[in-house]
């Protein structure tokens, strides 16, 4: 079933096979081929718009236009005009036609992230667009229609802020026929190996660098960090890793990385800790079966798999015992990995 949700059903992008995760990408399995409106809710970093071209990918405008704008990137002058478009001379500057994102993304999908940021004055166009299907150009009369499919994404709490009415009631209600909770990296800790692996061997290929193994220690270290800024965060140390790594080893400073702010995240809020052990032992127990399978089944020696993974040969017999690794069973299980969609090489 996982399989088949990553190649059936276009989800190669996200990494990861956790029970978390696992649910959103049911529900975007199962929301993805209507037209309806999705509101995404992530912090910052989760991954919101991978979300948000999934669904685009599993309808049937995955022929048109993905059309995307970030609301709090935009000022707020300008946005209206990011939303619909303009005509030559509708004010200063605005030295010829500029046709909008909802006309850009006719029969196609239009992303509006952080659309908490979205100025109070403008949210009643913004409703009629979603409502009537139909705007105006700033500067203009005439009525244009529009059919996009609306997906938006927020890391604010809309509901606090229709409270303190920062947030119209009639927008929001309209915005949230469908919510999607993409989970933080805090609750999905069983996929830092699988994310780890993915952006080292990502790096490693873009900076073309050989990185073989990644110390057992490092992805602990990992996978106990809280992750404020979510896989976005999590990349970058990655990324940084690779930069300094001069050998077949990732080599991460611990050193910079606790003076980044990290703190231990707190064991008894984690809702996974099995899950996590389970996933540490099966991504050992792939690198294990690849370094035997690249050296033979040589164990010792200055070319063995020990030395490939930069253990003793003591350290790697015991941990091939205790996973129950043997030559008998290496093949079959190497051969289950590499048509698993947890592997990236």
């Amino acid at each position: 079933m996982e399989h088949e949700i990553r190649t059936e059903m276009n989800f190669e992008p996200i990494v990861g096979k956790s029970a978390a995760l696992q649910r959103v990408l049911k529900e975007v399995e199962t929301v993805g081929p209507t037209d309806s409106i999705v509101l995404i809710y992530g912090e910052t970093g989760t991954g919101k718009e991978l979300i948000a071209r999934a669904l685009h990918d599993l309808s049937p405008r995955r022929s048109g236009a993905f059309v995307k704008l970030n609301c709090a990137a935009i000022p707020a002058g300008l946005l209206e005009s990011e939303f619909f478009g303009h005509e030559k001379g509708a004010f200063t500057g605005a030295t010829a036609q500029r046709t909008g994102r909802f006309e850009l993304a006719n029969h196609g999908t239009v992303f509006l992230d952080e659309v908490g940021d979205i100025p109070l004055e403008l949210q009643p166009k913004l409703l009629r667009v979603l409502q009537e299907r139909e705007f105006e150009r700033l500067g203009s009369n005439r009525t244009l229609h529009t059919d996009a499919r609306l997906i938006a994404a927020t890391n604010r709490d809309l509901a606090a802020m229709l409270e303190q009415q920062k947030f119209r009631s009639d927008l929001f209600y309209r915005l949230n026929v469908f919510p999607v909770r993409v989970p933080p990296l805090r609750d999905r800790s069983e996929d830092i190996p699988l994310l780890v692996q993915h952006f080292t061997q990502q790096f490693a290929r873009r900076m073309k660098k050989r990185i073989e193994t990644i110390p057992w220690d490092t992805i602990s270290i990992l996978c106990e960090y809280q992750w404020p800024g979510n896989i976005r965060e999590l990349q970058n140390v990655v990324e940084r890793a690779v930069i300094l790594s001069y050998g077949s080893e990732l080599r991460l400073e611990f050193s910079d990385f606790r003076k980044s702010g990290a703190t231990k995240y707190d064991s008894s809020a984690t809702p996974a800790q099995g899950n996590l052990q389970r996933a540490l032992q099966e991504t050992e127990r792939r690198w294990i079966l690849r370094a035997l399978e690249q050296t033979r089944w040589v164990v010792a020696g200055p070319h063995g798999a020990a030395a490939h993974l930069g253990v003793k040969r003591s350290t790697l017999q015991a941990r091939m015992q205790k996973l129950g690794i043997t030559r008998a069973q290496g093949t079959a299980g190497l051969a289950d990995w590499e048509s698993s969609n947890e592997v990236f090489v």
